[in-house]
């Protein structure tokens, strides 16, 4: 009878540690979900500040705006490190849309924003970005507060960017949002200045939210 029940135990235990190995295994081999970008609901801004002698007086900022046309988040909550974030930005649909631009100087701020001199949208038609390493700083319920590390590319010129991101994954969707800067001139533009005494900065602060789903 002993033995029966000490036969019995054995085979118990080890169904638990191959139940066990099998959960462990199964997490291991979990695929990311895949998430895509909804254009309509996903946008990237760009505050263009300015600089120069006489900039405290005279020239005024701008804000560009434009959809983020397509990119895939491949997300894995249980381990982010193992995520991958790929979007496509169209450089000609990137707008000048800030309250404070005259309505007269609209027209000539956007072409000169599309120029060779600057985004160069007939040769350069997209604005990519892939991620190459993902950190977790905080993780708060379905809520992530992650580190984005990527290559931003513009003008075909590639540059490393790392962002904060905030995430949160509800009703089947994904909305994640976040900023960071970047130089122009690490891009090969040189900020459009006037007469020498006003000009942008060269520093841009890009804010942008993204919404997607499976």
């Amino acid at each position: 009878m002993m033995q029966s029940q000490s036969y019995s135990a054995g085979l118990i235990s080890a169904a638990a540690l191959a139940f066990i190995a099998l959960v462990a295994l199964s997490r291991v081999n979990a695929m990311p979900v895949a998430y895509h970008v909804d254009p309509a609901k996903s946008r990237v801004t760009i505050a263009v500040g300015k600089a120069g002698a006489l900039s405290f007086i005279a020239g005024h900022t701008h804000e560009v705006s434009g959809p983020i046309e397509s990119g895939t988040v491949d997300l894995d909550p249980d381990d982010p490190s193992r995520s991958h974030v790929r979007l496509v930005i169209a450089a000609s649909a990137l707008e000048i849309s800030g309250a404070d631009e005259p309505p007269d100087d609209r027209p000539k701020v956007q072409q000169a924003m599309q120029s060779d001199k600057v985004l160069d949208v007939a040769r350069h038609r997209r604005i990519t970005f892939e991620s190459t390493g993902i950190t977790t700083k905080r993780r708060t319920g379905a809520a992530l507060d992650l580190v984005v590390a990527g290559r931003l590319t513009i003008r075909d010129v590639t540059q490393p960017v790392t962002a904060p991101v905030h995430v949160e994954v509800a009703n089947g969707q994904l909305i994640a949002s976040g900023r960071f800067a970047i130089k122009q001139t690490a891009f090969g533009i040189e900020p459009i200045s006037v007469g020498g005494v006003v000009a942008v900065k060269d520093t841009l602060d890009i804010a942008f939210s993204i919404a997607a789903r499976p």
